[in-house]
């Protein structure tokens, strides 16, 4: 408990300090040129904006008595390599600008952001030029190293997971028994090992059930976090889900035993003249097919999900004139509680796959094949149980 308890004080404590930060920040935003969401296309720009990544977090907007737009959010720490080394500030400065027109100062030269992308103005450029096709040509991108959404997302569950996985294990060194929030944590290790290592990595499971349990916690902490209203989609980014799969990736072709690259590149028990063919085929599944169904079917999961939330609640707005704000109210509200419970279910279930096919994909790449012997259907069952029994 006392563990737990550790790790929400200082959830809160970050989560404090950037708020308050972001309001202040964000109170000083007198954007009159934008006003609410109220047509259909306003509203998938804005369902396509969520889902992106961003350099701050935006909670809700709102219009004074002035008749001036004010954002409510906090921002986040940008870190660019720019022609004039590196340059750091806070979001905080584009005052949610992100169409190019608010120019920022730092670090001796300008910066403006543009579809969430940072770009450095032309030296003596007062304000960003486009062309026909909305690209700037007095601008260039930046290395962009900044702490955006997803990465605050990132560190903050890696932080907790340190200190719940860390506390867990320090339990075990003087008790068999954990207790406080550790005995939530244990039967989910537990199902982890025993439910997806095991049964698909064999007897050598304890050499990546470390990774397993990592990529497990991590995908359904963040699914869940993007379930929040503070617009995470980490897993929805499919740089994250990417890296992910290539780490899985890796780990298999790094780890793969003589038998694995032997029925890859010259398959044992078929035509000499058909091994080619079938090599560059276990080729391709293996660095590619493999890797791409691990990362697609994650990110397109998690973005679909919230895509639909997010089109649900604006029922709201797009229905009020044919059921009336109350009407439309009422079925955005259902719809969109239904749909987020079973998010809820795909949150897990999407970790859960993950973490399967890569126990999966290694298993294959670390099995061993006993070519000189058929063994009975009875005696394989029993070698099996004794292993996993």
């Amino acid at each position: 408990m006392r563990v737990f308890k550790k790790s929400i004080d200082l959830a809160a404590t970050l989560f404090i300090l950037l708020f308050s930060i972001g309001v202040s920040a964000s109170a000083t935003s007198d954007e009159k040129e934008e006003g609410p969401i109220n047509t259909q296309e306003e509203v998938e720009g804005y369902i396509l904006h969520h889902i992106k990544d961003s350099h701050d977090f935006h909670l809700f907007s709102y219009t004074n008595d002035e008749g001036e737009r004010k954002h409510v959010g906090f921002p986040l720490p940008v870190i660019v390599w720019s022609s004039e080394g590196l340059v750091t500030f806070m979001s905080s400065r584009f005052h949610h600008d992100d169409s190019g027109h608010h120019i920022v100062e730092a670090g001796g030269t300008r910066f403006a952001k543009l579809h969430s992308k940072i770009y450095e103005l032309e030296s003596g450029a007062e304000e960003i030029k486009l062309d026909e096709e909305e690209h700037p040509v007095n601008a260039h991108k930046v290395l962009d190293f900044s702490i955006t959404k997803s990465v605050f997302g990132m560190l903050l569950i890696g932080i907790l997971m340190l200190v719940w996985f860390g506390g867990l294990a320090r339990q075990y060194k003087n008790k068999q028994i954990p207790t406080g929030f550790g005995r939530i944590l244990e039967p989910l290790v537990l199902y982890v090992r025993d439910e997806i290592a095991k049964p698909n990595i064999g007897h050598k499971y304890r050499q990546f059930t470390g990774y397993l349990l990592t990529v497990f916690f991590f995908i359904w902490i963040l699914n869940l976090l993007g379930l929040t209203p503070f617009g995470f989609n980490v897993t929805g980014q499919i740089a994250v889900t990417a890296a992910l799969a290539i780490f899985t990736l890796i780990i298999y072709t790094f780890k793969g035993n003589r038998d694995y690259w032997e029925h890859m590149l010259w398959m044992p028990g078929v035509p000499v003249l058909i091994r080619p063919v079938l090599a560059v085929i276990e080729l391709a599944g293996a660095f590619l097919i493999k890797p791409f169904s691990l990362l697609v079917r994650l990110f397109a999961n998690i973005s679909a999900g919230h895509i639909v939330v997010m089109s649900l609640i604006a029922i709201l707005i797009t229905m009020k004139s044919e059921l009336t704000v109350f009407g439309s109210g009422l079925l955005s509200f259902v719809l969109s509680l239904f749909i987020t419970l079973i998010e809820l279910l795909v949150a897990f279930l999407q970790a859960y796959i993950f973490t399967m096919l890569s126990a999966l994909f290694i298993g294959m790449a670390v099995a061993e094949h006993d070519h000189g012997h058929d063994h009975d259907e009875e005696s394989d069952a029993e070698e099996v149980r004794a292993d996993f029994i």
